[in-house]
């Protein structure tokens, strides 16, 4: 029996790990050469060349199955020697939540996959990402850079939801939040906040006028949602994850294309709704479920803005698609 052909799921995996990870590949050989902390460079060494190992593994795949190689992103969207843009500070923690959005992505890409050789590549994958993020919290962890999320005190004995005003955050008295509910209220923040300091960096650098009044857009969305998770936690007497703008410098020189800087900040929006879905499926209390529900609906429209500008500009590369068999039929 012959090596089995790529699934459309397979290859579909394989295209987005391609065009995310080459995006992602430029930023960090950017990050690399202004860093001047040598553990946080040594680890920027490992992502680059982790990242440049897993692109040829993947374009391999394409090219054995007769499909184009993407384009992604490469030295063309890179411009170095420009101004630092962001702090060292900035970049470790830039680093550690593109970890955790590798580890998702890889662990998905998995799970979807049936041919042995593209199931090791995965796994492999995986477990660089989940050593980087091991290495980047650890590191964060030494530099007193990572907060913690809020600690509960210890109680005696289980118990079990009694009444209706456990789910009751706009009504009668409600109740305080629960351990389960922190999990994705935490994170989220955390995304909220990486995506709305890029927006800024950004926007201080893109060429394009569009481009800038999107990122404008995108930097208050993400602040209007930071600021409706915050109340959450605050109202519990709760503490927020702290922000990252004063890592940002005053620099107007961009270290990157356009395009990346836009595919980029788009690619965190998209992303993110994946943890809002998760935080609204395990929401008890009605006004986070509302919380929830509007966050996705403005990440939606900002998606929606950002895909108008992608495609005008010609940036916005097609994925594999599935055969038209009526256009097939009528060549005939």
């Amino acid at each position: 029996m012959g090596k089995m052909v790529l699934t459309s799921s397979e290859i579909g995996s394989l295209w987005g790990e391609y065009i995310n990870g080459t995006a992602a590949h430029m930023v960090n050989k950017y990050m690399y050469s202004i860093i001047e902390d040598k553990a946080i460079k040594a680890l920027f060494h490992t992502a680059i060349k982790t990242s440049e190992h897993q692109k040829n593994e993947i374009s391999k795949f394409f090219t054995e199955e007769g499909f184009p190689v993407p384009i992604g992103f490469n030295e063309t969207d890179l411009y170095l020697g420009k101004k630092r843009l962001f702090s060292d500070a900035f970049c470790l923690n830039y680093l550690h939540i593109m970890s955790i959005h590798g580890i998702l992505g890889h662990n998905t890409a998995l799970c979807i996959s049936v041919r042995k050789d593209l199931r090791s590549f995965y796994d492999a994958c995986s477990k660089s990402g989940t050593q980087m993020y091991h290495q980047t919290l650890e590191l964060l962890l030494d530099k007193g850079l990572f907060q913690r999320d809020p600690l509960y005190y210890s109680y005696e004995h289980p118990s079990f939801i009694s009444n209706e005003d456990f789910k009751n955050g706009y009504f009668g008295k409600g109740r305080t939040l629960a351990a389960t509910e922190i999990i994705s209220l935490s994170l989220n923040l955390k995304k909220n906040i990486m995506a709305k300091t890029l927006s800024i960096a950004f926007s201080q650098v893109a060429g394009s006028k569009d481009v800038r009044k999107f990122l404008a857009k995108s930097e208050q969305t993400a602040d209007a949602q930071i600021k409706a998770l915050a109340k959450i936690l605050q109202a519990d007497n709760l503490p927020v994850p702290k922000s990252l703008e004063t890592e940002v410098t005053t620099s107007t020189d961009s270290p990157f294309s356009d395009k990346l800087i836009l595919f980029h900040v788009g690619f965190l929006f998209q992303a993110a709704q994946n943890y809002h879905g998760a935080g609204l499926a395990s929401a008890m209390r009605t006004d986070l479920v509302a919380t929830y529900e509007k966050t996705i609906i403005e990440n939606l429209m900002v998606t929606k803005n950002w895909f108008e500008i992608m495609v005008e500009n010609k940036w916005l590369e097609q994925p594999p698609l599935a055969p038209n068999r009526t256009e097939i039929a009528n060549q005939r």
